[in-house]
């Protein structure tokens, strides 16, 4: 099995890096001597705050880029595990979308 990790660290200015890579140990051991993410090295030290665990590592990098456009709201709902934010915040809330919900009714 390939598998992979997708992972979000929190940064010392409070910043959030998502990322995905096969040896997860590894990989936190590199971001923390500043080794690999432009990112991160600025914002030494990082600490992991979310993981999740793919099948295949090509799942995790996919996992990652949907979460890298997500905003910081609903990464802290993931983070926090908090599932009924993470389903508000999925919600699309701009002004043509709720007055097509209000005509379909």
């Amino acid at each position: 099995m390939n598998i992979g990790y997708m992972y979000i660290l929190k940064c010392s200015d409070g910043s959030y890096y998502t990322g995905s890579t096969k040896n997860l140990n590894r990989r936190l051991r590199q971001h923390n001597r500043g080794v690999g993410c432009k990112h991160t090295s600025k914002r030494l030290p990082v600490k992991l705050v979310y993981y999740e665990i793919h099948e295949y590592i090509g799942y995790a990098f996919l996992r990652e880029k949907q979460i890298q456009g997500w905003s910081r709201s609903k990464k802290e709902a993931l983070i926090a595990r908090n599932l009924n934010d993470l389903h508000d915040l999925a919600n699309c809330k701009n002004d043509s979308h709720f007055r097509n919900l209000k005509s379909d009714k």
